[in-house]
C-alpha cells in the first residue's frame, strides 16, 4: 500500500459520540499515537460539518479509523479528505458508511468483522446447548413450582446427544459455530447457496431439508434482498415440534408474522437477539412468551469484547504502515453476498 516501511500515516478517528471511549483503552491510544501522526483523543463525530480541528485533520488524513456511528463517506465528505487512501473499520459491516464513491476513489477498506464474529458464535453455542437441555423453560417451571418435581420423567425428550443442528449461512459466524460444535455429539447441517463443499464438521443441505431435520436452527446469513424472510411459513412449518429457532443475524431474515403463531401455540421455541423491527413494540408477545428468550442485540461485541476489535484494527494499521496488504480487506464485490 505504501512503498516505505514503518511509515507513520496521518489518521483521524471517525465514529459516533462515546464510541471511542468504549472501544479504545489507554494502551490502544498510546499504540495509535506511536503508529500514526494523530491525536488519539480527537474524534470526528460528523464529517459533514466537522469542527476546525477535525476539518484540518481530515484534510491531512491518509487513514480513517471508524466504528459504529461513522459518517457515510459521500463524495462531499471525501472531497474534504484529498489524501485519504484507506479506511480501517473497528467493527463488523462497512455497508453503513462505505459508499460507491469510496470504491470509485480506489480506497482500501478493512473491517474487524472477524473479531466481532467470535462473541456472536459464543452466544450461539450457548443458546444451542441451552436449547437442547431446555434450560429456559426448566428454569421458569422451577420458579413456578418452588418444590421437588419429577424432572427425569419430564425431561425424556431433552438433551444434546445426537441432536441435529442446522446452521443457515456459512458466514464467518456460521463457520465459527460449526467449528465450536465439533467437540459435541451433534450432527450439523449447513445451508449456504454460495458453497459447493461443506467445511469440516458439517453436511451441506437445502434449506427446507435442514429445517425439517433439525432440532435447533440458527440463522447466520447476511441481510440481502435475497435473504429477506428466508425463514418463512414453509420453513417454519417444516420445523419439528419442540424445535428452537435462533436468530443473531438480522430480524428481517425471519418472517415473524409467520413465527408468532408457532410460538404462541407452544409448538416452537425461539432465541431472538434481533427482531424486525429491531425494537419490538411494547405490546409484543415476544417479551412475555415462556418459550422465547428475547435479548437486546447483545450477541455481538460488548464491554471488553470491543477491545478485541480495536486490537484487530490496530494490527491492520501496522500492516498499512509497513506497506503490507490488509489481512481482512473488504472489496466492493464482497458486499453483494455478505453483511
Amino acid at each position: 500500500m505504501h512503498p516505505t516501511t514503518d511509515h507513520r500515516p496521518a489518521l483521524l478517528l471517525a465514529m459516533g459520540p462515546g464510541v471511542a471511549d468504549r472501544l479504545l483503552t489507554d494502551a490502544h491510544r498510546t499504540r495509535l499515537a506511536a503508529l500514526t501522526r494523530t491525536d488519539p483523543y480527537l474524534v470526528a463525530h460528523d464529517l459533514t460539518a466537522p469542527g476546525p480541528r477535525a476539518a484540518a485533520a481530515l484534510a491531512e488524513a491518509e487513514l480513517l479509523l471508524t466504528c459504529w456511528g461513522a459518517t457515510p463517506l459521500t463524495p462531499e465528505v471525501l472531497a474534504r479528505a484529498p489524501r485519504l487512501k484507506a479506511v480501517v473499520h473497528a467493527a463488523g459491516s462497512v455497508k453503513h458508511h462505505i459508499t460507491d464513491a469510496c470504491w470509485e476513489r480506489g480506497l482500501k477498506v478493512t473491517s474487524a468483522a472477524a473479531a466481532n464474529a467470535l462473541p456472536v458464535a459464543e452466544y450461539t453455542l450457548a443458546a444451542i446447548l441451552f436449547a437442547g437441555k431446555r434450560v429456559l423453560p426448566a428454569a421458569r417451571r422451577y420458579a413456578e413450582l418452588r418444590a421437588g418435581h419429577g424432572w427425569l420423567a419430564e425431561s425424556a425428550a431433552w438433551g444434546n446427544y445426537r441432536r441435529t443442528v442446522g446452521i443457515v449461512g456459512a458466514s464467518r459466524i456460521g463457520r465459527r459455530v460449526v467449528d465450536l460444535l465439533r467437540p459435541f455429539d451433534v450432527e450439523v447441517l449447513l445451508h449456504d447457496p454460495y458453497l459447493t463443499a461443506a467445511p469440516p464438521g458439517a453436511a451441506l443441505t437445502g434449506l427446507d431439508e435442514l429445517c425439517a431435520r433439525s432440532s435447533v436452527v440458527s440463522v447466520h446469513a447476511p441481510q440481502l434482498p435475497s435473504t429477506y424472510r428466508m425463514i418463512g411459513p414453509r420453513q417454519l412449518a417444516a420445523l419439528p415440534d419442540g424445535a428452537t429457532l435462533i436468530n443473531t443475524s438480522r430480524g428481517s431474515l425471519v418472517d415473524e408474522d409467520a413465527l408468532l403463531p408457532h410460538l404462541t401455540a407452544g409448538r416452537l421455541h425461539a432465541v431472538l437477539d434481533v427482531t424486525d423491527p429491531e425494537l419490538p413494540p411494547p405490546d409484543s408477545p415476544l417479551y412475555s412468551l415462556p418459550n422465547v428468550l428475547l435479548t437486546p442485540h447483545i450477541a455481538g461485541s460488548l464491554g471488553n469484547e470491543l477491545h478485541r476489535m480495536a486490537d484487530q484494527a490496530l494490527d491492520e494499521i501496522v500492516r498499512y504502515a509497513r506497506g503490507e496488504p490488509f489481512v481482512e480487506e473488504v472489496r466492493a464485490a464482497d458486499l453483494t453476498h455478505s453483511a
